[in-house]
């Protein structure tokens, strides 16, 4: 029985590998016997590449063919989701998604459900927060054949990358009868996310380990602090980089930025984030796996479960926050290669980004405390935009207090519909596991910073941080060799043009097109749809704050309270001979300050006399209001300036204006000024802002 059960999954194995001389690595066969023969629950941490994925593909078509019901696969990313469902129908399996991208298919797949048409069902774990959705998952779950927990440490708090929408799993956990087999994955515990996941799961979950090192990769770390000298190295190394490969950023704006400068130095890249479009990362993921493209910059997006087998190198732009992390993401490289590079740049501005992360990686108790208290008072309950007019809080600070406190069993808050309902739960928010947590992740952030400057083997370390028992010297790496496998230094031409490139880095304005809901702005009574009329065209911001071009600028002007001639320069050549809107402005304005009553005003006099054409201090600030950065939502920030402005009836003048500012953030400062401007008789309103401050460059 069991020799043909063997007999029949080495097939599957061949088939789905096509590959008729393929034998199962170690462990893969003993684990498929256990789930199927022995209805097992088991933790296999495996390196990736592994082939943790093909084990469960083979358990259900062995399960499916026995009767069972279909698996349940618990997966945390749509790219994962796309490789996993092409891997699954090469042996025969039927697999469906349900997740935020597919809506319009859900009540197809929950009819081919219960007709038995499908084998295997992938949803994210953030479906789970779902009420709905929940309630037609329990009845499923009592009749599944394997259930699967990808992707695994996303349960453990002390796990690199922990979700708290993995902590529903386990409600999931509590209704799957005693005899249904059960497999979790990862490739990124160590002995403290084993002992936890064991203890949430159950400690019948017996775990498969092995070895974590990647004899393919070949490791090197190179700190340059500036990013025009990091631009300018993978300009001049990623052509001579086997294959097609990914570069990985800590934030958007760097993965856009890399993305460009590569474009503009003839290198096929792409950037691809959270923030791109669903169909285009898909297009964006197959190019890539096509090796249509050389290299695709992405920020964290292109995470887990990604597989490419012939990926050529790994590149990181910035220091990722801990060692496991770095492995998750440089482990995708040299699958199946002989050798691929995986390569960390260190840059001055990765401890900023870190530091970010992981004071906004949980809600303030403040926070939490101001929401609650706010739902209390609500009989009807609080829609998120209901709740940013109540609260000084910004869209994600208040999703992200619920992504923490809805987990909670029992949980303070219940969600009906789009509104938020506050329980009988008493809540307190748990200031000892967040500090705890805190230290973890600065703890994590100073081994990273370790393993850049290690004088031992980069393959070894990697591997002790995950206390991987079998770790030795892989004798390959920068390290072990004794000298860079790559040039450490780029050239200084090259150097000089990735700086050029930063000076340019302007970008569009785009204009608001609602007020926000609840306002009536005064005494213009102006909501709803901004009319097209008193709308601000698309304008433009010269940098982003602290960008390594003229943002760098622009932080030496504010402290020194006097903005640099050469940004004088620098703005009139974009408007003269890039940007060139047209009709082209005939006259300068500027948004008045009660605090700095001259920067602003002084640099706007500046570039109307470097245009040629008059500035007209026609704004008045008629009221001091608190600083827009202090304003944490649309609703706050257009209430904040209500009433603040007015507009000298006298001095406007009829032609198309240029209304200039230090700083852009949420925009809606240029957004009422605009409409100010135009009804009171202007022409059309180019707002035009020095620096774009949103997010600080983070987000």
């Amino acid at each position: 029985m069991i020799d043909s059960l063997h007999q029949k999954s080495l097939d599957l194995l061949r088939t789905a590998l096509q590959d008729p001389g393929a034998e199962f690595r170690a462990g893969q066969w003993e684990i498929i016997g256990q789930l199927v023969n022995e209805n097992a629950h088991l933790l296999v941490v495996q390196r990736t590449g592994w082939g943790k994925s093909i084990v469960y593909f083979i358990a259900t078509k062995l399960l499916r063919d026995r009767g069972t019901g279909p698996t349940l696969l618990i997966s945390p990313l749509l790219a994962l989701m796309r490789n996993q469902i092409s891997a699954a129908e090469r042996i025969g399996l039927t697999a469906k998604t349900i997740n935020s991208s597919n809506h319009e298919e859900w009540d197809q797949i929950y009819h081919d459900l219960e007709e038995g048409k499908i084998d295997i069902l992938i949803i994210s774990p953030e479906r789970l927060s779902n009420e709905e959705f929940r309630e037609k998952l329990i009845p499923l779950a009592q009749t599944v054949g394997l259930f699967v927990i990808d992707e695994a440490h996303c349960i453990s708090d002390w796990g690199h990358d922990f979700r708290p929408d993995y902590q529903r799993i386990l409600r999931i956990l509590q209704v799957l009868p005693e005899n249904i087999p059960l497999l979790a994955t990862t490739a990124t515990a160590n002995d403290r996310v084993i002992k936890d996941i064991r203890a949430q799961i159950g400690e019948r979950l017996g775990v498969f380990r092995g070895p974590l090192g990647r004899a393919s990769l070949i490791l090197q770390n190179i700190i340059i602090p500036s990013r025009a000298g990091r631009l300018a190295w993978l300009a001049e190394n990623i052509p001579g980089m086997p294959g097609s490969g990914i570069i990985y950023t800590m934030t958007v704006k760097d993965s856009d930025r890399v993305a460009q400068w590569l474009q503009s130095q003839g290198i096929d890249a792409r950037a691809y984030s959270g923030e791109s479009d669903s169909s285009m990362r898909e297009e964006m993921e197959q190019d890539l796996l096509d090796n249509k493209i050389k290299v695709l910059v992405a920020t964290s997006a292109l995470g887990m479960g990604f597989d490419k087998p012939d990926l050529g190198f790994v590149i990181h732009y910035q220091r990722p926050m801990s060692v496991v992390a770095y492995y998750q993401q440089v482990g995708r490289a040299g699958r199946s290669l002989p050798q691929a590079y995986g390569i960390l740049l260190a840059g001055e501005e990765d401890q900023d980004i870190v530091e970010y992360f992981i004071k906004s990686a949980f809600p303030r108790e403040d926070h939490v405390t101001t929401i609650l208290k706010e739902l209390e008072k609500a009989a009807d309950g609080l829609s998120v935009p209901m709740i940013e007019a109540c609260t000084n809080l910004s869209r994600s600070q208040i999703e992200n207090v619920f992504k923490i406190i809805s987990v909670e069993t029992p949980s303070p808050v219940v969600k009906d519909g789009s509104r938020y309902h506050a329980t009988a739960t008493t809540y307190t928010i748990n200031k000892e596991k967040i500090e705890r947590l805190t230290s973890l992740r600065h703890a994590e952030w100073n081994r990273i910073n370790d393993y850049v400057r290690s004088s031992k083997c980069l393959m070894e370390f990697l591997q002790r941080d995950l206390e991987d028992r079998d770790a030795t010297p892989c004798g390959k790496c920068a390290v072990c060799v004794g000298h860079a496998l790559l040039p450490e230094e780029p050239s200084d031409a090259r150097v000089t043009k990735a700086r050029r490139f930063l000076y340019t880095n302007q970008h569009v304005i785009s204009p608001r097109l609602v007020w926000p809901s609840g306002i009536s702005f005064s005494p213009e009574n102006w909501h709803g749809r901004i009319p097209e009329e008193l709308r601000a065209n698309p304008g433009r911001a010269l940098s982003s704050w602290g960008d390594g071009g003229w943002g760098e600028f622009v932080k030496s002007g504010k402290r020194a309270d006097h903005f640099d001639n050469k940004l004088v320069d620098a703005m009139r050549d974009l408007i003269v001979n890039q940007w060139k809107p047209d009709p082209m402005p005939t006259w300068v304005t500027c948004v008045p300050s009660l605090r700095k009553k001259t920067l602003v005003k002084n640099f706007a006099m500046a570039l109307a006399g470097a245009l040629k054409i008059p500035f007209v201090n026609c704004i008045r600030k008629i009221k001091e209001t608190n600083p827009q950065k202090m304003m944490k939502n649309s609703f706050m920030q257009v209430s904040n300036l209500d009433s603040a402005f007015e507009i000298d009836q006298d001095t406007i003048m009829e032609g198309p204006v240029l209304l200039i500012d230090d700083m852009v953030d949420s925009r809606w400062t240029f957004t009422i000024l605009s409409a100010m401007l135009q009804s009171a008789g202007s022409g059309p309103v180019y707002p035009y802002a020095l620096t774009d401050t949103q997010g600080k460059d983070v987000l």
